[in-house]
């Protein structure tokens, strides 16, 4: 299966890269290219991408806006977006994953983890290091959802206490493989976990999963990653 991927960035030379770059992998190829916000949402919406790879800051309209627009529509609900940012820790980050991107990486990542970033965020997954975990979830519990929207602990209940033992892990950052080697179990059945959490809180993906994790209060603020 080839993953499609939409690319959103002001810099026309960083594009160019980064089409090279993906366009020589067997299993990906670039399906548009935006430079700014208003564009990519356009173009998302004509190619139907898997991924997008999203430029924060773009003149015009951003990429947040452009996230929360793509996340929010329906139709577009097979495609993920993959946040770029100048630094690892950014404070739209957090604006970003509660617009429903799938994670975040620095431009200053090296090609090979570029790709497996696109690969991750494709198969539903969140990229979200420890250290970038703990800094979006203190952006995260700063700024609490609005009571309408409140989240609290008894949206839990639907979970088995396997499925809330494996959400608590994955919200300090480990990755599947290392929630399997702390629980004694394959890989594949903490994804199962995860992905049976996610559907029954209606969570678009890992990312905002983690965001849950957090503002129920299944995740203590603090807690050492």
């Amino acid at each position: 299966m080839t993953i499609r991927v939409l690319l959103a960035d002001d810099q026309a030379l960083l594009r160019g890269a980064f089409r090279m770059l993906i366009d020589a992998e067997e299993d990906m190829e670039v399906v548009g290219e935006a430079a700014d916000g208003r564009e990519a949402v356009a173009l998302a919406r004509a190619t139907r991408p898997d991924v997008v790879l999203m430029d924060i800051r773009m003149p015009g309209a951003d990429g947040l806006g452009a996230t929360a627009e793509i996340c929010g529509d329906a139709e577009l609900s097979g495609t993920r977006v993959l946040i770029l940012t100048t630094f690892e820790i950014d404070e739209y980050v957090a604006q970003a994953l509660r617009a429903g991107a799938g994670g975040f990486l620095g431009k200053g990542a090296d090609p090979k983890e570029l790709l497996a970033a696109v690969r991750t965020v494709a198969a539903g997954d969140a990229l979200l290091s420890p250290a970038a975990t703990r800094a979006v979830i203190d952006q995260l519990l700063a700024q609490p959802e609005p009571a309408s929207g409140a989240l609290t602990s008894e949206r839990l209940a639907v979970l088995t206490a396997r499925e809330r033992e494996v959400m608590s892990m994955a919200a300090t950052g480990l990755t599947n493989e290392e929630i399997a080697e702390r629980m004694f179990v394959s890989p594949f059945t903490v994804r199962t976990h995860v992905h049976r959490a996610m559907s029954k809180l209606d969570a678009r993906d890992r990312a905002q999963l983690v965001a849950i994790a957090y503002q129920t209060g299944l995740v203590p603020p603090g807690r050492p990653l």
